[in-house]
């Protein structure tokens, strides 16, 4: 089993160039409706514009914040080369980098383009 997280977000095609820099992947799929991120072969992330398809739960993209309550984890082996890569697409750093002294690992804290919290992080147990 693996999870496919989906996001729905009002610019595929923005949204798609924002996390293949920040998560170093390609477009599987590419469009202006759906896309599929890639990295060796793997699905990363699927991306989705609010209002492409009538699928259940998909919601009214201005009824309440994007993704409240809920955060995307990525984790990496490369944590400072996304930190930069983060600053690079200019994401909005909410907190970080630091230390999660619980997970010992360090973490990044940012909003993607629709408000989605992403949080970039190395792998736990990797600071002491």
């Amino acid at each position: 089993m693996r999870v496919l997280p989906l996001l729905t977000v009002r610019d595929v095609e923005a949204s798609s160039r924002f996390y293949q820099q920040l998560l170093d992947c390609r477009s599987g799929h590419g469009g202006k409706e759906y896309e599929r991120l890639v990295r060796n072969g793997d699905v990363l992330l699927q991306l989705h514009r609010w209002e492409a398809h009538e699928h259940p739960g998909m919601g009214d993209p201005d009824a309440a914040p994007h993704g409240y309550g809920v955060a995307l984890f990525v984790e990496t082996d490369a944590f400072d080369a996304a930190v930069a890569r983060a600053r690079a697409v200019h994401a909005k750093i909410l907190d970080g980098p630091k230390v999660n002294p619980n997970a010992k690992h360090r973490e990044l804290w940012i909003h993607d383009p629709d408000g989605y919290t992403v949080v970039v992080c190395s792998p736990r147990g990797d600071v002491g």
